[in-house]
């Protein structure tokens, strides 16, 4: 998922879960909480006296439960390793962490970790202030328990392991289960389902669906469900090294499914989570969204109708998703007692016991699937956690560049133009793929 569109749904999610209070944990005290005031752990943080080595980790775990969450981790941590000092350096939002951490690598004092997107994790490597995880034991043992979709989300283009996961999420589609059995129609498994459903539930002032295309400098939901059904068709958006494909066969596919959709009435275009607000207004019967979104909705809708989630439908390519959140990247500039420290860490947190209390209680999804068994209690209660972890399997991120992120504005303008201003979908896809190779051929 784009780096915009990721940080709109993982602000969601902090802001979600601290205003439900997804699962209350109790906050570690002593080191796990500071946050902020040490500078850089790369270089200052080595030694804590005592022969124990100390490790800072800059992440964006600050709001709500998640901050709770997060310290109660490196509180079981420290605990299993007692000579081993974690201090959390959480900042507000990606955007304040990045700017940060990005500061903090330029004055030669990075942290020793640091949670970042994959195109952050890209330049930081070109730059080799990063390093590789191959090397640290257990590494491809420990990926290999991870879903599919997670293992590849790790690799850069030379297929070194460069990120570790941290919080991850994907899209699930939401559903007013009263309209639908009032209509007659069952919860759509396939996209053409989808759409037969669709059209049959938009009557007596509903609309099935609400989406939002994005804009040139803010793609949103519904860039990311086209992107979804270009995967889903065959061909994703961009190639694995990052060039737009948005007049393919599978794009042109895509867009010619959306807007065949709002010709018949069952899909409207608005601004600001649309689908949320029309489903909880009983206006729509579907949203398409991240699992972000699930408290949101679910406050939307209230006691008015019990609201249904399912995995996505599948199109003729089988199942798709989009890979959201950000990951971890190991500072080079570490002692190698630091290293070690942090790879203990980085592991540690990715056990399925440790998965399973993270997820439960930061709403973010396992990355294994050894942790579900764990978390039977928590799935009773959120089941689309389960189908949801599941589609980690097949889930992709687009490619880690920073032209992915600045052509996806111009393809967002392209669905603006079909969906909103009535261009044929292919026309307004070649458009939008001319204007997307001028900006990258601008930035060579």
């Amino acid at each position: 998922m784009s780096n915009n569109t990721t940080r709109r749904r993982s602000v969601k999610l902090l802001t979600a879960v601290a205003a439900l209070g997804l699962v209350g944990v109790t906050a570690a005290c002593g080191s796990t909480g500071s946050g902020g005031s040490s500078g850089g752990g790369g270089t200052k943080a080595g030694s804590n006296g005592g022969g124990k080595t100390t490790i800072t980790f800059m992440e964006a775990m600050s709001s709500g439960a998640l901050k709770p969450a997060m310290q109660a981790q490196v509180a079981a941590f420290e605990k299993k390793n007692p000579n081993i000092v974690v201090n959390l350096e959480p900042y507000a939002d990606y955007g304040t962490l990045t700017a940060k951490l990005k500061a903090a690598t330029s004055a030669g004092d990075p942290p020793t970790l640091a949670q970042v997107y994959s195109s952050d994790a890209a330049a930081f490597a070109s730059s080799k202030v990063i390093m590789p995880l191959d090397s640290f034991p257990n590494e491809a043992s420990t990926a290999s328990t991870f879903y599919k979709g997670i293992q590849n989300d790790l690799k850069l283009s030379d297929g070194k392991t460069w990120m570790w996961p941290f919080a991850k999420s994907t899209v699930i589609m939401y559903y007013n289960t009263a309209m639908l059995k009032s209509a007659g129609q069952p919860v759509p498994t396939t996209w053409d389902q989808f759409a037969t459903v669709a059209k049959a539930v938009s009557t007596k002032g509903v609309t099935a669906i609400s989406i939002d295309p994005g804009s040139s400098s803010a793609p949103a939901g519904g860039t990311a469900w086209f992107e979804i059904l270009c995967q889903a068709n065959g061909t994703p958006a961009w190639t694995a090294d990052g060039k737009p494909q948005f007049d393919s066969p599978a794009a042109v596919k895509a867009l010619t499914y959306l807007v065949d959709l709002k010709k018949a009435g069952a899909l409207a275009i608005g601004s600001n989570y649309p689908g949320q607000i029309a489903l909880g207004a009983q206006k729509g019967a579907f949203d398409i969204s991240s699992v972000a979104s699930y408290y949101y909705n679910s406050a939307a809708v209230g006691k008015k109708f019990v609201m249904g989630t399912a995995a996505l439908p599948t199109g003729p390519s089988g199942p798709a998703n989009q890979l959201a959140g950000g990951n971890v990247v190991m500072f080079a500039k570490a002692s190698k007692a630091q290293q070690d420290a942090a790879w203990k860490f980085l592991s540690f947190m990715t056990t399925p016991a440790q998965q399973a209390a993270w997820s439960t209680a930061s709403g973010y999804l396992p990355v294994t699937s050894q942790a579900l068994p764990l978390m039977s209690s928590f799935l009773k209660s959120h089941p689309y956690q389960k189908f949801a972890a599941e589609s980690l399997e097949w889930a992709q991120d687009t490619p880690p560049y920073a032209s992915v992120s600045e052509t996806q504005g111009d393809l967002a303008l392209g669905l603006q133009a079909a969906l909103g201003n009535g261009k044929d979908p292919a026309a307004a896809l070649k458009t939008a793929q001319a204007n997307a190779m001028k900006h990258m051929n601008g930035a060579q």
